[in-house]
């Protein structure tokens, strides 16, 4: 019997000292809470296992899943106008426009009757 490189004479020794070191009253008790902490260990082995071995499989599953394509609009980089006042405005600029050929139409007949 081998166990973690230690065979049985080995085994043996080190139970005879710890029986001389802690005394035959906790030796029990150090051995159940001894037990219990492997219990703990390999039960926390098992639940990392069971958790490893899951996410390898939902990676595997999106990686075989047929990709997704969507385009995005891009965000508009200025803030929009209300759409109340951009009407307003395009009038707004029709009639100064208006007003300004008027103008220049005016101005030239003035100008020539008062040379």
């Amino acid at each position: 019997m081998n166990v973690f490189g230690i065979g049985l004479p080995e085994m043996a020794l080190i139970l005879v000292v710890a029986l001389l070191v802690f005394g035959p009253k906790k030796l029990p008790e150090m051995g159940r809470s001894l037990a219990q902490a492997l219990g703990s260990f390999k039960k926390a082995q098992q639940e990392f296992e069971t958790e490893f071995k899951k996410e390898a499989e939902d990676l595997k599953k999106s990686m075989n899943a047929p990709m997704k394509a969507e385009i995005e609009r891009p965000e508009p980089k200025a803030l929009p106008e209300p759409e109340g006042e951009t009407e307003a405005t395009a009038e707004d600029a029709a009639a100064d426009e208006a007003e300004a050929v008027a103008a220049d139409v005016a101005a030239p007949d003035a100008s020539a009757t008062s040379s």
